[in-house]
């Protein structure tokens, strides 16, 4: 059997995606199962134990007909038995559709859901990753979603490991990921908490807990934020993975991650590392499953820079 997903999206909306994609392997040990997804994303299928293939396709480009007609050969030379897509496009569910697969499955909402062979109510009020599980419902899957989990290889591990001894931190550490100030401007997002409050927060953790090092995340992105950061609190130690394995691995090590809603959040939800989260216009309760290790903080005002570094504080000492 053969088995493919197409997901939009960033490194999140793939992690989101993962129980399901678990637990189709589950059902169907021998299947074999691809994705689809952009190429920025890729690297999420690094951390996964269930997924054989990855290609890739830009969904967000301006794409004419021969790149659909590139995309459907694609399809077609594998001969799916199965295919799930998350993608909100009418070409797409006519692509689908044009490929012969038996079985497809996609929600009723989206572009091009009348294309579908089986298709499935779209619960957004919910964790996403509860969401997207909500497909299986396509193959009459019906057990409770688990939550995201990741596959680490031991050579990630071993590099984390000499990473924590590189930056002094194999006693136990806290990290920060901040996000990148000039990604957040070119999306027209509000993802950037300001440094002042960070600092506030840093601060106040310094004198009460002054020999657990923290440490800042640091992405392709991340330079401007970093070089803000290190002025207002040079002591702070700094962690480049190179890849989303390594920076799971060195998440998983942590004793707390301190975020906005981004990559790290979501490994660190699926390491099981506790998570306090920052979220301005996205909605926390979409993207973070309701358990104790894990706390999305919501601005009241929907600008992330009005979540007050008082209640980030009662978050960390809480109990």
């Amino acid at each position: 059997m053969r088995i493919l997903a197409l997901v939009p999206g960033e490194i999140g909306n793939q992690i989101l995606l993962f129980p399901t994609l678990d637990e189709l392997k589950r059902y169907y040990p021998k299947a074999s199962i691809d994705v689809i997804v952009e190429p920025r994303a890729k690297g999420a299928y690094r951390v996964s134990g269930s997924v054989d293939e990855v290609l890739s396709f830009d969904f967000k480009d301006r794409n004419g007909l021969a790149d659909f007609a590139n995309l459907l050969g694609i399809i077609r030379d594998r001969e799916y038995d199965a295919v799930f897509s998350l993608a909100n496009q009418w070409p797409i569910g006519l692509l689908l559709w044009m490929s012969g697969i038996p079985v497809t499955i996609g929600y009723k909402s989206l572009a091009g859901g009348y294309f579908f062979s089986n298709r499935v109510p779209q619960k957004t009020e919910q964790y996403a990753a509860h969401m997207y599980y909500d497909l299986l419902q396509g193959l009459d899957i019906t057990s409770p979603c688990p939550e995201p989990q990741l596959a680490l290889r031991k050579k990630d591990l071993d590099w984390a490991q000499e990473e924590q001894q590189r930056l002094g931190t194999k006693d136990g550490y806290i990290l920060i990921h901040g996000g990148s100030t000039k990604l957040s401007q070119a999306e027209g997002i509000d993802k950037v908490y300001p440094v002042n409050k960070w600092q506030q927060i840093i601060e106040d953790i310094q004198q009460k807990q002054p020999d657990l090092p923290i440490a800042l995340i640091q992405g392709p992105e991340d330079g401007e934020f970093i070089e803000a950061m290190l002025q207002a609190c040079p002591e702070l130690k700094i962690t480049t993975p190179g890849d989303v394995s390594k920076l799971s691995a060195i998440i998983a090590g942590a004793n707390l991650l301190l975020c906005i809603d981004s990559t790290p959040m979501y490994l660190a939800v699926a390491v099981g590392t506790y998570t306090i989260a920052l979220f301005g216009p996205t909605e926390a309760k979409k993207l973070l499953p309701d358990n104790e290790h894990c706390v999305g903080l919501q601005s009241p005002t929907r600008w992330i820079a009005d979540i007050k570094p008082e209640d980030v504080l009662g978050q960390i000492w809480r109990g």
